[in-house]
Parts: structure tokens; C-alpha cells; sequence
């Protein structure tokens, strides 16, 4: 049996991204329906907004599914305690010090997964207990790493240096994708930008049509003094670029980023001045789908991608 799909108690090693205003129960729900590992995203919620999502997400279905948690948010406190309340078995956290949180989850029956950005973070994680690293690499959408290291690199190189399942992240909307990492060590895929593009993403509609809109060079990582992040190129993202030209300081950017900004794009619509954030993959994603038919056709042509190896030749 799969390491993942041990780990979780689900059919395929597929665990999809909590992204922020686009991860709500009804994107959890379908993924997890459909034989992965929904995460509602906690990190665009209040706490008793989360604690609202978890409760309709386990009325929507029977499979296992759980919570990522940025643990630079405020309320972390309360959401953890809404967590544990409500009886939610599996943790993704990321963006903090995996050390924090890691032994109060485990000691309260929680499987807990960390995201990092290289291989000095994976271990970080490993030693502080977690029970697998979603090693996500620099093509990834939202808050990413600054070291940009792509995932072709990234994985193997975290696989030499952890014990743990792996999960690959970044890049990854495509079964040949999917087999390609675990080739390379993974043990699963973590996958954000193609469950963006869902029926059941609870972004905004013009979200969903600007992500089949994007095209390759058309996201780029900004923003690295205050938390790296991938953007799609919008009047926002040119007035950072402008700002940048005029020697701007962290104080101007952080300024200009606001309050909400992320909401603003990809919740409410704001296409100009929202921060739209998406991994490099939007290239090749060119329909809104149910999470049904992207998981669906996602394990097909990793199965066919798998047969095709063995044609291979030199």
C-alpha cells in the first residue's frame, strides 16, 4: 500500500492545496468524496467561520479530511482549539516553526503535516515530529520559498535527506506530473492551482476564468521581504513592480499590500487591484471542471503515463 494513502485512509495519494478563499468545505468535501485528502483552508477564515466549514464538511461526507493552518495567522490559538473540538484528525500547517504546535496535535490522536521549502526545512520538520513534509517548489501559486527551488530539483533532494513520507508539491495539475514526482521520491501529490480552477472552489467566478486565461509568464514571485508570493501580473502586482523601481522600503510595500488584498482578487472578483495568487501550472489548466471528472482524469493518465514508461527506449 501507498505511504499516503496508508497515512490518510484514502484511495489515491492526492491531497489538495488549502489555499486561502478558495478552500471552503465544498472543495474539501468533493476531494475527499473522490478518493483524496480534501483540506479546508483556515488561513482566509475566522475562527468561528472554520469552526462553521469543518462542521458542514463533515455532514458532506464520511471520508477523511483536515485543516492547513499558516501558523503566521493571529487567533492560531483559537483555531487550534477548534480543531481539536471538533474532532479533526489530520493537521497541514505551514509558514512557522513546525516545533510550535506539532507535539499538541500528536498527543491528541492529530496526524500532522508540515510544508516546507527545502531540504534544511524538511528535516526541521521530521525532528519535530511531524508524520510527513509536503516539500512544494518554487512554481507553486501563493506564499512560496525564497530559495526557488523548483520542485524537479527540490524533491529529490528532500528525499535524500527524510525518513518520512514525502509529498510533492508545485507544478503538479497533470497525472504525468504526478507520476514524474513520485519517480523522483514522492510518496503523493499536493496539488493547489487545478482545484482553483473547480466547479467546487469557492473562489470567485472571475478568478476561475482569469486562472484559464494565464498563460506561461504570466505569474511571478514578488513580495519577498514580507512573505514571497506568486502573482499573476494585474495592476496590483505593476504597482509593486513600480514601487520596487523607486527603491520603495518594507514599510511602503507592506503600505501598498493593505488589509485584505487576497480577499479582495480572489474572493470578491477584483481582477485590477486584487492580489491574485497561482502557480505557474495555470498554463495548462483550460476548463473549470468538477473535482470529480480532475481527479478522475488525473488517475488516468498517471495510469497510462505508467504503461507508456515501459515502451521507453534507447
Amino acid at each position: 500500500m501507498n505511504k499516503i494513502t496508508q497515512l490518510f485512509n484514502i484511495k489515491y495519494p492526492i491531497i489538495q492545496g488549502g489555499m486561502i478563499w478558495n478552500s471552503g468545505y465544498k472543495l474539501a468535501s468533493a476531494v475527499s468524496n473522490s478518493g483524496g485528502l480534501g483540506l479546508i483552508g483556515a488561513g482566509s477564515m475566522y475562527p468561528e467561520v472554520l469552526r462553521e466549514h469543518i462542521q458542514k464538511c463533515k455532514k458532506a461526507t464520511d471520508k477523511p479530511f483536515g485543516v492547513n493552518v499558516p501558523m503566521l495567522y493571529p487567533n492560531i490559538e483559537e483555531i487550534i482549539k477548534i480543531i481539536v473540538d471538533e474532532g479533526v484528525k489530520i493537521v497541514f500547517t505551514s509558514a512557522g516553526n513546525p516545533k510550535t504546535w506539532t507535539s499538541y496535535l500528536k498527543d491528541r490522536g492529530i496526524t500532522v503535516v508540515h510544508v516546507v521549502s527545502s531540504s534544511k526545512f524538511a528535516l526541521k520538520a521530521q525532528e519535530a515530529g511531524v508524520d510527513a513534509v509536503v516539500a512544494e517548489g518554487f512554481e507553486a501559486g501563493g506564499h512560496n520559498g525564497r530559495e526557488e527551488t523548483t520542485s524537479l530539483t527540490l524533491i529529490p533532494m528532500v528525499k535524500e535527506q527524510i525518513t518520512i513520507p514525502l509529498i510533492a508539491a508545485g507544478g503538479i495539475a497533470t497525472g504525468k506530473a504526478m507520476l514524474a514526482v513520485m519517480i523522483l521520491g514522492a510518496d503523493g501529490v499536493q496539488i493547489g492551482s487545478r482545484f482553483a480552477a473547480s466547479l467546487e472552489s469557492s473562489s470567485h467566478e472571475n478568478f476561475k476564468k482569469k486562472i484559464l486565461e494565464t498563460k506561461e509568464g504570466d505569474t511571478q514571485l514578488t513580495l519577498k521581504e514580507l512573505a514571497p508570493v506568486r502573482l499573476i501580473k494585474n495592476k496590483f502586482f505593476e504597482d509593486i513592480q513600480q514601487l520596487y523601481a523607486k527603491c520603495g522600503t518594507k514599510e511602503e510595500l507592506k503600505e501598498l499590500l493593505g488589509r485584505a488584498r487576497a480577499k479582495r482578487g480572489m474572493f470578491e472578483g477584483d481582477m485590477i487591484e486584487g492580489e491574485l495568487e497561482i502557480g505557474q501550472v495555470a498554463g495548462l489548466i483550460h476548463e473549470i471542471e468538477s473535482v470529480h471528472k480532475i481527479i478522475n482524469d488525473l488517475i488516468s493518465e498517471f495510469e497510462i503515463s505508467k504503461n507508456d514508461l515501459k515502451r521507453i527506449s534507447f
